[in-house]
């Protein structure tokens, strides 16, 4: 029996040399059956003589449409029985507060005084009396102009551009205004109109862009009141006077370098005017008497 045995062996070992030799058998797809080699020898024929099998093209279509595996996570369903893992108690144990609809937030430290109301705190907010103001560009007001869609004052007695007057150039909308509008400068170097103006705040660098090319600008505060009738006139039978500042923006409307119409500088300026266009307009009048 041993000799049967060992004939067979030699005859393998052989054959597995002979196949190395032809490459019909790779080192990688060796294995030690005996049927493997005849398995693989054959294979390696077959795959020699037959064509290779065109790969099918598949088209992405409504009905062939689907998520990628993985892409949808089932949720479990709790509260269905002891095979879901997930039953009788779905979780929460037995009884206590979590076990049933109540319970107490993150910030609940077992009713001893919590960690935001031991330390101390510094500082406020002033969020709910803070005034937005709606920013415009003194380069809008020229390109506005450039377009004939803001006109400018005349004469020196014609009066100055008003919020009211943005609005109806399309610059802005009222229901966007809620506190009043705050001159920008951006588009600085565009500014070549003499414009006048009265707005509710404008930075230092629109002041000088504007009086810079022969404008003047005055900021003036207005009210929620006087907002409304400033641009809603047709709301009124009879316009409400405009309210000072409240103590807190006093500052702001009486200094000059903000422009603001209660600095004396000012109302000096406003004063020369309102003289020298009554003495025009009486001697206007003096000729038509002659």
């Amino acid at each position: 029996m041993t000799k049967y045995y060992n004939i067979y062996i030699i005859k393998i070992v052989m054959l597995n040399r002979m196949l190395r030799q032809l490459n019909y058998l790779k080192p990688q797809n060796f294995r030690h059956s005996p049927l493997s080699l005849f398995s693989t020898a054959a294979a390696a024929t077959t795959n020699n003589n037959v064509t290779p099998k065109k790969e099918i093209v598949t088209y992405l279509t409504l009905n062939n449409i689907s998520d990628n595996a993985g892409a949808v996570k089932v949720k479990r369903r709790v509260g269905r029985g002891i095979g879901s893992s997930k039953g009788k108690t779905c979780g929460k144990g037995h009884k206590g507060q979590r076990a049933r609809g109540g319970g107490k937030g993150p910030r609940f430290e077992g009713g001893q005084t919590p960690l935001h109301k031991r330390i101390p705190k510094r500082g406020f907010t002033n969020k709910r009396n803070k005034q937005e103001m709606l920013p415009i560009n003194v380069g809008t007001l020229q390109d506005y102009i450039d377009m004939n869609r803001l006109k400018l004052p005349e004469g020196e007695n014609d009066p100055p551009l008003n919020m009211k007057d943005l609005v109806d150039a399309g610059m802005a909308k009222n229901s966007r205004i809620k506190h009043g509008i705050k001159l920008l400068s951006k588009g600085a170097e565009r500014v070549t109109s003499p414009i006048r103006i009265e707005i509710s705040r404008a930075s230092k660098k629109a002041i000088d862009a504007i009086e810079g090319a022969g404008g003047e600008i005055t900021t003036v505060h207005y009210n929620r009141l006087a907002l409304r009738a400033l641009l809603k006139p047709h709301k009124f039978e009879i316009l409400p006077r405009r309210a000072l500042p409240p103590p807190k923006l006093m500052e702001y409307y009486n200094d000059y370098e903000k422009r603001g119409y209660l600095s004396p500088e000012i109302q000096k300026r406003d004063l020369l005017k309102r003289l020298a266009s009554n003495k025009t307009n009486n001697q206007e009048e003096k000729a038509v008497d002659e």
